[in-house]
């Protein structure tokens, strides 16, 4: 299996949200994309399928390791995972500081499974989503840096769905990524979500949280320079993807703790497609 064959079956798998945002790519920059969106589940798996957190945090600090390598021009070490040498010819798109700032918020996630507040929430998305949201956009290419702030509001938009969406899952593993302060708020204890009891007040709650995830969307989107719209049309569709699995979501009445929703592989396609013709 080749390097980048690896980070096909890793990210982008064929009826995957990612793989109908990359559909349209030119070759080259697909694969750039795909093996950046390869690391990020890698490291996802990494925090979240391993059970002995001593192990976790080594297989973290080896990445750091492998992070540094991919930037290093010394052929006496160079990177050695399958992920990192299909981002090797990439790697001028790429910064350092943002991939340490990924592994930051990652570490932060072996750590914490629970934030007592918005402000800790708050760095945890900035670090595992806004550092990739630039990563994200600096691969796919840009021209003006306003585009770096749109991408970072993009990206954070994208987590709040994911939030929304995975809950329940979430909850199996003993996550939960919405703020105690906030649960106390809407009057959701804790325990409910870990045991999956719906109820009116947990709804109030996802609405809120899906009406973040939208206004994040919407400010991302009046900070995106018209001119490079069309380098980012990757994300775009991503984005729409996504909200739009956010709508089907809120439509369910949030019936999320018991079950994943998701879009058909045909209507992602038809999603893809007409946003990557409206920003062509």
């Amino acid at each position: 299996m080749t390097p980048d064959q690896y980070c096909q079956d890793k990210a982008a798998q064929s009826g995957s949200s990612l793989y109908y945002s990359f559909l349209f790519l030119p070759q080259d920059r697909r694969r750039a994309i795909t093996a950046l969106h390869a690391w990020r589940r890698e490291l996802d798996d990494l925090v979240h399928d391993t059970h002995d957190a001593g192990v976790a945090h080594q297989r973290l600090d080896w990445w750091r390791g492998e992070i540094r390598r991919l930037f290093r021009d010394d052929p006496s070490q160079p990177p050695t995972h399958p992920i990192t040498q299909a981002l090797l010819p990439h790697r001028s798109a790429l910064t350092e500081a943002d991939m340490s700032e990924v592994l930051d918020g990652m570490e932060m996630d072996l750590n914490q499974s629970r934030y007592l507040d918005d402000i800790g929430l708050q760095r945890f998305c900035q670090c595992v989503a806004g550092a990739f949201g630039r990563l994200n956009a600096r691969v796919l290419g840009y021209q003006d840096d306003a585009t770096l702030a749109h991408a970072e509001k993009l990206w954070l938009s994208l987590l709040r769905v994911h939030i929304v969406r995975d809950i329940g899952e979430d909850a199996r593993r003993g996550r939960i990524y919405i703020p105690v302060d906030t649960l106390q708020r809407f009057e959701v204890p804790a325990a409910d979500i870990l045991q999956s009891r719906h109820s009116d007040r947990f709804v109030a709650l996802m609405k809120e949280q899906a009406a973040r995830a939208r206004a994040l969307r919407d400010e991302a989107m009046a900070l995106l320079p018209r001119r490079d719209r069309r380098a980012q049309r990757a994300a775009l569709v991503l984005s729409a993807i996504s909200h739009k699995l956010l709508d089907e979501i809120e439509a369910s009445d949030f019936q999320v703790l018991h079950q994943r929703i998701a879009l058909t592989p045909l209507r992602k396609l038809w999603i893809a497609w007409r946003t990557w013709m409206k920003f062509a």
